[in-house]
């Protein structure tokens, strides 16, 4: 999966928002880790600071030392400035650029780092934080919803490869060997990041693969035993070379399911039918009414939800993009529009035996959903078939 063109980014809501908030400039400063920076920028570039500046109608980059080549090929803007010895700061830069007495109005993101907001405050700028950028991005144009598509098509590729290892691991003892050596949530990682890397996608840290007890810590990272009657969640949130991210959870017991495992997997399970249905039937609907109705199943199958210990600890869904979390999230009133991409991910956890969640990703249109994701829940592993692809029959 190779990067496709891509195009100028939109400052149009930037530049209505200067306008009716009567500002000299929108500055964004941070690094290859913000998004939002990368969607404003196009520009991949290092683990040091940068800024992007918006000002009289025109797009700054502010590039680090060394990368300015680099920004010069992939910023679509107006203009690069490179820092040097004189001026290395990124903040610095970017108050060159703003030409503005120093009483006006500058608009930030809320992530703005805390030293940058101080410096630009320092200078006597007015400093607004708006969020007018993340709120403009919700609905996704045609080409982002593909970028989206061929991410989440990567991760289902890397699902299945870590499906088919657990369906080919054979119990030994309390443990799971594969290849001869025990099966550890790390081992299962790489193999998982490994499949990324193939399809073009990267992990970026959003591999979680939980074992056991382990599963109940959502974003766990560790290194555990992967036992054959316990459970083992996956959850994979790659970024893909278009910079849009994917996301997708299974949930897998490799040996024989006890009792509380099949209970709890068949509750999530219908609680992320009941999700998906809802909204199918009423694109538009408040993001918290999907999370009420994931509620009442899991409630309704004996599952505590809430501020909790065992049970559904967690929200429900949130939008994805060139942010792997980003609005609109499902503890919110806000209303579900076609054009919106949203996960759907129930589950239910408990720290001394296990967890379940199953996460779908869905784009909302005019007449309901269409889900980006195919591949089928099920709760015994299978090994992949000769084209690749996973059985489609439910366990």
């Amino acid at each position: 999966m190779s990067r496709t063109e891509r195009p100028t980014p939109n400052y149009g809501a930037i530049e209505t928002e200067l306008d009716e908030q009567d500002a000299a400039a929108y500055v964004h400063i941070g690094d290859e880790h913000d998004p939002m920076l990368q969607y404003l920028t196009r520009f991949d570039g290092p683990d040091r600071e940068y800024a992007f500046v918006y000002a009289g109608g025109e797009a700054t980059l502010c590039a680090p030392a060394l990368f300015g080549d680099q920004a010069r090929r992939e910023f679509p803007g107006d203009t690069v400035t490179e820092a040097g010895s004189d001026r290395p700061s990124a903040v610095a830069r970017a108050t060159d650029v703003i030409d503005a007495p120093s009483s006006s109005r500058v608009l930030v993101p809320a992530s703005l780092p805390h030293h940058a907001y101080q410096e630009l405050a320092s200078v006597g700028y007015e400093i607004v934080t708006t969020s007018t950028l993340e709120t403009s991005r919700e609905r996704k144009t045609a080409l982002e919803i593909e970028w989206l598509r061929r991410t989440e098509a990567a991760t289902q590729a890397a699902m299945r490869r870590a499906e088919a290892i657990l369906a080919d691991a054979t119990p030994s003892g309390e443990e799971l060997c594969w290849e001869d050596e025990p099966l550890t949530t790390e081992r299962l990682r790489r193999a998982i990041n490994a499949a990324l890397a193939r399809q073009g996608a990267a992990a970026v840290g959003n591999t979680v693969v939980g074992a056991g007890p382990s599963c109940a810590d959502l974003h766990y990272n560790g290194d555990d035993i992967i036992r054959p009657t316990e459970t083992v969640l996956i959850d994979l949130g790659p970024r893909g070379p278009d910079g849009y991210f994917g996301d997708m959870t299974r949930t897998f017991v490799p040996g024989t399911v006890p009792e509380w495992e099949r209970e709890a997997y068949e509750t999530v399970a219908a609680a992320l039918d009941a999700g998906l249905d809802r909204l199918d039937d009423a694109p538009g609907i408040p993001a918290n009414e999907v999370h009420a109705t994931i509620v009442d199943v899991v409630e309704a199958n004996g599952f505590a939800t809430g501020d909790v210990d065992v049970g559904l600890y967690h929200g429900t869904g949130h939008g994805v993009g060139a942010a792997l979390h980003e609005p609109p999230f499902f503890s919110t009133d806000a209303r579900l529009e076609p054009g919106h991409v949203v996960t759907i991910e129930p589950g239910v956890y408990d720290p001394e035996r296990g967890g379940v969640r199953l996460e779908d990703l869905v784009l909302v249109t005019d007449d309901g959903i269409e889900n980006l994701v195919e591949y089928p829940c099920r709760i015994t592993p299978r090994e992949k078939e000769a084209d690749g692809r996973s059985e489609s029959a439910a366990d």
